[in-house]
């Protein structure tokens, strides 16, 4: 039992996600954009809330062409924190808020 609990979290920790889609989408129903990374061949879905991209934008709109506008100018710092949240733990999908920045 050791070792399988071993290797679960030794795969874990070497674990680290990717974004090479650049595709995002507005999610009016959680207030966020959607956006996925991939570890191998796994499929995530990453949201960043409205909350967590006013943060990084102040001046930001609260609409779908303001959200997605902020998501594409602060891609990198996104991606970067995405990173780190998923690092923290394997879920069915990852919530970016603004604390997270």
């Amino acid at each position: 039992m050791r070792s399988t609990w071993r290797l679960r979290n030794a795969h874990h920790a070497s674990a680290t996600v990717r974004f090479p889609n650049r595709s995002r989408s507005y999610d009016a129903t959680r207030r966020s954009v959607r956006f996925w990374g991939y570890d191998s061949a796994m499929e995530s879905s990453f949201f960043v809330t409205d909350d967590a991209l006013k943060r990084l934008h102040p001046n930001m709109q609260f609409n779908e062409a303001g959200l997605l506008g902020a998501f594409d100018l602060h891609r990198d710092v996104i991606c970067a924190t995405a990173a780190k949240v998923y690092a923290r733990g394997r879920r069915g999908s990852y919530e970016l808020i603004g604390t997270d920045f």
